[in-house]
């Protein structure tokens, strides 16, 4: 090539084609901004802009929007666009992107996560036994504010509740209560955030109102009121106390109100998910039930029975300060400095044949008027009947203070007097130090709970009514002092069958 024309000629397409190749490179190592997207932690694809995706699936999701009422819809709570420098010119479409989420993860809205930390409690071993926390999700705030104030309203009387938040109370002459604390005692925290469309997420207070009363929203049991129906009698039949009965029907006043034939009651048994707390001060007039003495004569043969003192009943005032949760009595304080006697009761006095033994026990038949009580005072915290869906098959009585007598209901044979383990299967929990009387005519009265080292009598001893056989206290299952005393027509949770011992008095 000795043409110097041509050889320039070469040379310039050489520097052209080396100039080319340059810029491609240039352009094609030239970095750029771009926004990864990872979902649940992997990579799913490059896009040009964040807002685009935002927009698109706030775009997509119209029935979202109607189902909640909400103006926009967010990105999935475990989805994380983050911004990329990169040589990577590759970049994966906005729809494709919108395809892969929606079949993985949820999209969100914003709302409020309320935490409400569960109570934890301790098991008659003395373990403790961790409370459940929970989430629940809003989008209205003052949707749970209500439902909280209905659910403390279900257990506290309206105008009760309205005197004390207005601070109206009136202050106790001779009789009557003041409250002096109303708390929710779990730990609830609210936080706004963007919720899952996937949990439930509670728009009416309504629908929240029943969930925080039943733990559930499903429809609650029905039951068409028949002529002669009593509330009582349909709280019973269904496993529910008069009072969840009350609360699950706001409509009806109180027990004693009467029921329609064809009317429609609601029987949900109800599970709180909050503990309402209710501290009252309260004063009542009780009456002081006598005791009856037993001696013997034994120039008299067995069966020989004379009233020597007739016995009468005494009154007092006591001041008590009582603990409820959700609406049950779960301890009550004697104020003893507070509490006077007006009326001291009479102790009956009987005189029975001695002679050959004392070998009688009671009537075949118990009867009202048969039975003594079983205590130094008469405040009963716990009736018999169902409480949550299970059976509470006793009377509570408390407010005699720990230590305080506890006597036989009527004569008979103690057949048990024993500590732990003191807890039957099926029964309503740990009775502690408990004693049970054979009364010799099928029927067994049980005191449970006594104080330790308070049980006075012993398997095999024969004890007359009226006898002190222990003092009250509160072992085992109880949350504070009282007695849960108990009447079975035969063995207790041996076969035997529990029966509402105030019946017979």
């Amino acid at each position: 090539m000795n043409n110097p024309r041509k050889k320039i000629m070469v040379c310039l397409i050489l520097l052209l084609s080396l100039f080319c190749t340059m810029g491609i490179s240039i352009r094609k190592f030239t970095p750029h901004t771009v926004y990864r997207v990872y979902l649940k932690g992997k990579s799913i694809g490059l896009i040009k802009s964040k807002e685009q995706l935002e927009e698109y699936i706030d775009t997509k999701q119209a029935e979202i929007k109607k189902k909640y009422n909400v103006d926009k819809v967010y990105i999935p709570s475990d989805l994380d666009i983050v911004k990329e420098t990169t040589y990577d010119d590759r970049l994966t479409s906005i729809e494709k992107i919108y395809n892969i989420i929606k079949d993985i993860s949820p999209f969100t809205i914003n709302g409020y996560a309320i935490k409400i930390k569960g109570i934890d409690t301790t098991d008659t071993d003395g373990k403790i036994i961790k409370g459940k926390d929970q989430t629940i999700y809003v989008l209205d705030k003052e949707v749970f504010t209500k439902s909280v104030d209905n659910t403390v309203k279900a257990f506290i009387p309206k105008e009760e509740y309205k005197a004390f938040a207005e601070e109206t109370q009136k202050e106790i002459e001779d009789t009557g209560k003041v409250i002096e604390k109303i708390y929710i005692e779990n730990t609830i925290t609210i936080k706004q955030q963007k919720i899952k469309v996937t949990e439930t997420i509670y728009q009416t207070e309504a629908e929240l109102s029943k969930y925080l009363l039943f733990g559930t929203t499903d429809t609650q049991k029905e039951y068409v009121v028949q002529e002669g129906d009593t509330i009582n009698e349909i709280a019973f039949n269904n496993q529910i106390s008069p009072e969840e009965f009350l609360i699950a029907n706001p409509d009806i006043v109180d027990e004693n109100s009467l029921l329609y034939p064809g009317q429609v009651v609601i029987l949900g048994i109800l599970k709180p998910q909050f503990n309402v707390v209710e501290q009252d001060h309260v004063v009542f007039r009780e009456e002081i039930r006598y005791q009856t003495e037993t001696k013997y004569d034994n120039n008299q043969y067995v069966g020989y029975t004379k009233v020597e003192q007739k016995g009468s009943n005494g009154e007092r005032r006591v001041t008590q300060k009582v603990l409820k949760i959700n609406g049950e009595i779960k301890n009550s304080v004697t104020l003893e400095d507070e509490t006077e006697i007006i009326t001291p009761a009479i102790n009956e006095i009987i005189i029975k044949g001695g002679k050959k033994g004392n070998n009688g026990f009671g009537s075949v038949v118990p009867t009202k008027g048969q039975w003594g009580w079983p205590a130094s005072c008469s405040s009963i915290s716990s009736h018999f009947g169902y409480r949550w869906g299970v059976l509470h098959d006793g009377t509570d009585i408390s407010g005699c203070g720990y230590g305080s007598n506890i006597f036989a209901a009527d004569a008979g044979v103690v057949v048990e007097s024993r500590k732990k383990p003191g807890y039957y299967p099926g029964g309503y929990g740990d009775n502690g130090e408990y004693i049970i009387i054979n009364h010799q005519n099928g029927y067994y009265t049980i005191y449970a709970h006594l104080c330790p080292g308070c049980r006075l009598v012993k398997e095999g001893d024969i004890v007359e009514k009226g006898q002190v056989i222990g003092g009250m206290g509160k072992t085992g299952a109880a949350t504070g002092v009282h007695l849960h005393y108990g009447l079975w027509k035969g063995y207790p949770y041996k076969g035997g069958r529990a029966l509402n011992a105030m019946s017979f008095y």
